[in-house]
């Protein structure tokens, strides 16, 4: 499934301007230790979490990930979306909880 038709579905609300298009996802990833998302998510995983700072961005592009989902209604600062375009990162956010989201992903992707 595409990150475009995963954003429609879960009903995420895009932050950046690299917030869907075709780029494929493979799976979800929720965590908020930056090392445990670096030791045990995929390639094409979307990343569900409610750290906003900037080193999330470096773990996307390091693990390869579809996008970056934050929860709870959690905002970045405006230099960490800034980043994000720079690097054609996908910034998601949703005021649901990583509990709820994770699940609606599963379900979604199965």
């Amino acid at each position: 499934m595409t990150l475009t038709e995963v954003v429609e579905r879960l009903g995420l609300h895009v932050l950046t301007s690299r917030g869907g298009g075709d780029v494929k996802v493979t799976g979800g990833y929720a965590g908020d230790l930056l090392s445990d998302v670096i030791a045990n998510s995929k390639t094409g995983n979307l990343w569900i979490t409610m750290q906003t700072h900037q080193n999330v961005l470096a773990v996307v592009k390091l693990k390869d990930l579809a996008g970056i989902v934050f929860v709870n209604g959690r905002q970045p600062d405006e230099e960490v979306i800034q980043k994000a375009n720079e690097e054609h990162i996908a910034v998601l956010s949703t005021d649901e909880s990583a509990f709820i989201i994770s699940g609606q992903l599963y379900q979604l992707l199965k």
